[in-house]
């Protein structure tokens, strides 16, 4: 299956060059493997098409075709030099996506690009720096991904940025109250950490409330909450019990006290938070239309026409396609110089003006506040706020 985008500008690079390039859509293969070195560079693309996090791996990759088909206007070449690109399933095992990492390697695979599952991509962060060769996290949120190694670089954002959107929805944090409400786990401890460490840098004076994980009657903590008089909430929640949570919150009062933070996630997930759903403070990576922009509408156009439908992570993927072609057209086949070519790179992402930090590859986009509304049975997201990447750029990693 080739797509066939509507898109007739090129991305254009600093060098002039005019990229035509694409990605074939098949599962696996095995491409061009042979041939003049200088010619062919082997990409893989290891994922999730299967196992927990596929619906991620299935949005990234739908969005990776569009972007490869927008940056390079549907060839198979970046100049003369011809992309083998093939995808390999992780099943989100790190040990299996090391293995298929190891054998493309062997097999002179110059960039390695994907994964939602943090724990695969540091992983392969430790593949890239050993075998020197590009690689480029997907979904993945991990903080630690970032200033890892010269060779890792991310197509999508990172949970400080996350946290940082969630402080945006109080003008002034100094000497404000924010209590992060979350299980008492490694994540609902991951993202108190998160939060003292970004709002409480702002001067925020950083709270929590977490809740056991074996508690099904959310009521004394919802009343905690509300008799805690916070200025700000940053809900973290995950799991079965994510509605019983919120129902709680709600019939105690808690949204009038403080707006409630917390991310949108993807399109399944939006029914998850009941009636709460209209009072929450959205924080969101992305949701389809957020942009407007049209890097977004041919990312849209793309996805829709292969009979797929645009999602949160499908962002991540369009702008690896952006990236891998940005590598290729300016770095060949040589690893060090694609390194090169991506530090301090800016372009037109689908989500608007996008920047890779020279310093430590962080990946600076906009990110927006949401609001959930209901139309009948379907829960629509409604752009609240466009949060410019600057202002909830996360710190800058120092190695």
């Amino acid at each position: 299956m080739k797509r066939s985008s509507k898109v007739v500008t090129a991305l254009t690079l600093s060098a002039g060059l005019a990229l035509t390039a694409c990605a074939p859509t098949a599962e696996t293969g095995t491409g061009a493997e042979g041939g003049d070195a200088a010619k062919t560079v082997n990409v893989g693309i290891v994922y999730s098409k299967t196992g927990p996090l596929a619906a991620y791996g299935d949005a990234y990759y739908e969005g990776l075709q569009a972007g490869l088909d927008y940056a390079t206007e549907g060839t198979n070449k970046v100049g003369d030099t011809e992309l083998n690109i093939t995808y390999h399933d992780d099943g989100g095992d790190p040990d299996k996506a090391v293995t298929v990492a190891k054998e493309l390697i062997g097999k002179d695979y110059k960039i390695l690009a994907g994964t939602a599952s943090s724990g695969i991509a540091l992983k392969l962060v430790e593949q890239a720096a050993q075998n020197k060769v590009l690689y480029i996290s997907g979904p993945a949120a991990s903080d630690a991904i970032t200033g890892a190694n010269k060779y890792t670089f991310r197509s999508g954002r990172q949970s400080m940025q996350d946290v940082a959107t969630a402080g945006t929805f109080v003008d002034d944090l100094k000497d404000k109250k924010v209590t992060v409400f979350a299980q008492d786990n490694a994540f609902g401890q991951g993202n108190l950490a998160a939060v003292d460490a970004i709002l409480g840098m702002e001067g925020a004076k950083v709270s929590s409330i977490l809740v056991p994980e074996d508690v099904t009657e959310f009521t004394p903590f919802a009343r905690q909450l509300v008799d805690a008089k916070p200025d700000l909430v940053f809900a973290a929640w995950a799991g079965a019990t994510s509605g019983s949570m919120w129902q709680a919150l709600d019939q105690q009062g808690a949204f009038d006290v403080a707006p409630i933070v917390t991310g949108l996630g993807d399109v399944a997930t939006y029914g998850a938070f009941g009636d709460a759903g209209e009072k929450i403070s959205f924080l969101n990576h992305y949701f389809p239309g957020a942009a407007g922009t049209e890097v977004e509408k041919a990312m849209i156009s793309s996805i829709e026409e292969a009979g797929k439908e645009v999602d949160l992570f499908s962002p991540d993927g369009f702008v690896a396609g952006q990236m891998i072609a940005q590598a290729v057209a300016e770095g060949g086949d040589d690893v060090e110089k694609m390194v090169t070519s991506l530090e301090g790179w800016s372009f037109e992402g689908p989500k608007g003006e996008t920047t890779v930090r020279a310093s430590d590859h962080a990946l600076i986009q906009n990110m927006y506040q949401v609001s959930l509304s209901k139309d009948g049975e379907k829960w629509i997201p409604e752009l609240v706020e466009t949060v410019p990447g600057e202002e909830v750029a996360p710190p800058e990693v120092v190695n």
